[in-house]
């Protein structure tokens, strides 16, 4: 598991990197290991937003709580025989697809 979302933020730090970029979300990965650092066939991915007021350790805190979710979510589909990979590719059987985009800062109504 790693906390960004890859390919985004390899390495270590990467809650001040996103934040030093601008970007306006972060969150955590669930992956394959390869030989080379944070690559590897994703299996799941959470995101959260980045406020404007966070650190990289209020940033960590809230992708923690989604890495709580979602590893146990990785594990459960790989070993359901859920997860196959194809051209380094994981690829999920019986996936609802995701209808909703997410949007930061929100669209006022």
């Amino acid at each position: 598991i790693h906390p960004s979302l890859l390919p985004s933020f390899k390495g270590l730090g990467v809650q001040q990197a996103a934040i030093d970029a601008g970007a306006r979300f972060s969150g955590c990965t669930v992956h394959y290991v390869r030989k080379e650092m944070d690559t590897g066939p994703i299996v799941v991915q959470a995101a959260v937003p980045i406020h404007s007021d966070d650190t990289a350790g209020s940033l960590a805190a809230r992708i923690l709580v989604e890495e709580h979710k979602i590893y146990p979510h990785a594990v459960r589909l790989i070993a359901e025989g859920k997860v196959t990979i194809s051209n380094e590719r994981a690829l999920i059987a019986d996936c609802n697809k995701l209808t909703q985009s997410l949007i930061n800062p929100p669209i006022a109504n």
